[in-house]
C-alpha cells in the first residue's frame, strides 16, 4: 500500500478506506480497553490518532511505542469521535522501524529553548520547530515567486572572495595553508595559497549583485553569508541567509516602495499559506503574532529621515524615557532600542528611515546634495529593529572613488567594481534583507538562533 502523509490524511473525506501511515510518535496513551497514538510526519503542525486495540500486539510490542519511536500503521480512516480532529486511524498493523530508549532528549514536555539549542539535531522534531522549518521553507518559496513575477533574475554570487562588502574587516578566512606553519616563519606565502591571494568568506553578495544589475537590469541574490562578528545577542548569527536585490534605473521612492511591497508580499503569504502553523505558534509562542502580522500588511510603511528620528528619540529621552544607550545626537549610529522605540511607541507601526550621515553608512551608498547624508533606505520592523538595509547606490566614479581614498580603502581590490562605474554607468539601488530576521518576525520567536536549524555563533560549530 502507498503511504499517506498525515496532512493529506487529516484532510480526507474518503472514510471508511484502509490507508497506511508512517511517521513519530508524539504520545502514546494507554488503557485496558484502547491505546491512542498520536503520529507525526513532519507534513503538517497536527497529529493523527491512531486508535489501537491492544489485542492486535503483544503487550511488549506496544509498551514499547513511546515517544520519539518511528512506527508505521495500515488501518481504516474513519470519523473521529473525540475532539480535535476530524477523522482518525483504526490500527489493524503497526510494524516499528526505529524504537527510542527513556533517554531522547526531546522526549518531555515544556523544555526550554536554551535547552533544545544542544540538541539542535533532535529539538527539528518538536512541534515548534517543526512549524517554523515549514514557515522558513514557505518564505522561501515566496521570495523566489515574487522576484521572478516582478522581472527579476535569479543570480547567484561567490561565497568566496576577496574582498569585503562592507569595508569593516569582520570577515571568515579561506586557506589551505598550514597555518601553524606559518605562524611559526612569521610570514604568510599568499602566493602559495590555493586561490594565489588572501581570500574570505563572503559578507554579502551585493557588490557583485550589482554587476548583474548593470546586464540583466534587476538581479536577485539569495544565499549565506558569513560575519565574523564575536556577538552573542538574540539578533545576531555568524553563518546567516541574505537576499539582495539590485535594480538598475531605480530611485530612492521606486527602493522604498519595493521594499514594502516586497516584504508585505512575504508576510501576506505566510498569513495565507501557513496558517495551522501561525495559529500554533500565535497560541504557544506569542499571543499577539497573528494580530502582528496582520497590522504590518493593513497599515503604510513611515518614511522618516534620520534627523527627524533622531529628534523623536532626543525628545523622548528629554521627557523620560531611558534607553539602555543614551541618545548622544545626530551622527549617532541607532541601537535595535531606538529602533524599536521608533516603530512600536512612537509611529506603532514599521518605519523606513532615510538619509544618514555619512560617517555611520557604507562608502557605496550615494549622497545627498548636503553632503552630509546619504540615501540609505532601512525598514524598521517591530520586536526586530532593522530588517531590511537598502540605499540608492552611487553611479559617479569620481564621487565613488574619491569617498574611498577618504575612507583608506585600496582601490585596487575594487577595480572590477569600479568598472561598473567606469563603463556605461547607470543609476541603481537595492536593499539586503536578513532572512532569519525575516523568520524571526513571522514566527513570533524571540532568538535567532531558534530560526535557523543548525546555529553558527562565537564558540558553536556543531553539526
Amino acid at each position: 500500500m502507498k503511504r499517506t502523509k498525515v496532512v493529506d490524511a487529516l484532510r480526507s473525506t474518503d472514510v471508511n478506506k484502509d490507508i497506511l501511515v508512517k511517521g513519530w510518535v508524539r504520545s502514546h496513551r494507554s488503557s485496558k480497553a484502547v491505546d491512542f497514538i498520536a503520529l507525526n510526519d513532519g507534513s503538517t503542525i497536527k497529529n493523527i490518532q491512531l486508535v489501537v486495540d491492544p489485542s492486535t500486539m503483544s503487550e511488549e510490542d506496544l509498551k514499547s511505542i513511546t515517544t520519539g519511536a518511528c512506527i508505521a500503521c495500515e488501518g481504516v480512516l474513519v470519523e473521529s469521535q473525540g475532539k480535535g480532529q476530524s477523522v482518525e486511524i483504526q490500527s489493524k498493523n503497526i510494524t516499528i522501524y526505529g524504537l527510542c530508549p527513556n533517554d531522547y532528549p526531546m522526549q518531555k514536555k515544556g523544555q526550554s529553548f536554551e535547552y533544545m539549542r544542544k540538541y539542535a539535531h533532535l529539538r527539528l522534531r518538536t512541534n515548534t520547530f517543526g512549524a517554523v522549518f515549514r514557515i522558513r521553507h514557505n518564505m522561501a518559496i515566496a521570495i523566489h515567486k515574487y522576484f521572478h513575477d516582478h522581472g527579476f533574475y535569479y543570480f547567484n554570487t561567490p561565497l568566496i572572495t576577496a574582498s569585503d562588502a562592507e569595508g569593516a574587516g569582520q570577515m571568515f578566512q579561506v586557506t589551505t595553508l598550514d597555518l601553524d606553519r606559518c605562524a611559526k616563519e612569521g610570514k604568510v606565502d599568499y602566493d602559495a595559497d590555493f586561490f594565489g591571494r588572501k581570500t574570505n568568506l563572503t559578507v554579502s553578495g551585493q557588490l557583485e549583485g550589482e554587476l548583474g544589475a548593470t546586464a540583466l537590469g534587476a538581479i536577485y541574490t539569495f544565499g549565506p553569508t558569513f560575519r565574523a562578528e564575536n556577538s552573542n545577542t538574540p539578533r545576531h548569527l555568524a553563518e546567516f541567509w541574505m537576499i539582495e536585490p539590485e535594480i538598475a534605473f531605480m530611485d530612492k521612492d521606486e527602493l522604498m516602495d519595493l521594499e514594502e511591497d516586497f516584504i508585505k508580499y512575504c508576510v501576506r503569504w505566510a498569513l495565507e499559506n501557513c496558517q495551522d502553523d501561525l495559529a500554533f505558534l500565535n497560541k504557544m509562542i506569542d499571543k499577539h503574532l497573528l494580530e502582528t502580522l496582520q497590522s504590518v500588511i493593513k497599515e503604510d510603511f513611515v518614511r522618516l529621515p534620520y534627523t527627524e528620528g533622531i529628534k523623536i528619540l532626543e525628545e523622548a529621552q528629554k521627557n523620560g524615557h531611558k534607553f539602555e544607550f543614551p541618545v548622544t545626537g545626530w551622527g549617532m549610529d541607532l541601537a535595535s532600542e531606538h529602533e524599536r522605540y521608533l516603530v512600536e511607541e512612537h509611529f506603532k507601526r514599521p518605519v523606513i528611515m532615510t538619509d544618514y550621515p555619512t560617517e555611520i553608512k557604507a562608502f557605496y551608498m550615494k549622497k545627498n546634495p548636503d553632503g552630509k547624508t546619504m540615501q540609505g533606505t532601512d525598514v524598521l520592523f517591530p520586536r526586530i529593529g532593522e530588517i531590511i538595509g537598502g540605499s540608492v547606490r552611487e553611479e559617479d566614479y569620481g564621487k565613488l572613488t574619491a569617498e574611498m581614498e577618504r575612507r583608506g580603502m585600496d582601490e585596487a581590490n575594487y577595480k572590477w567594481y569600479l568598472d561598473t562605474r567606469k563603463y556605461g554607468s547607470c543609476p541603481h539601488a537595492g536593499f539586503g534583507l536578513g532572512f532569519e530576521r525575516l523568520i524571526l518576525f513571522v514566527t513570533g520567536m524571540q532568538n535567532i538562533r531558534d530560526v535557523i536549524p543548525f546555529p553558527r555563533t562565537p564558540k558553536n560549530a556543531e553539526f
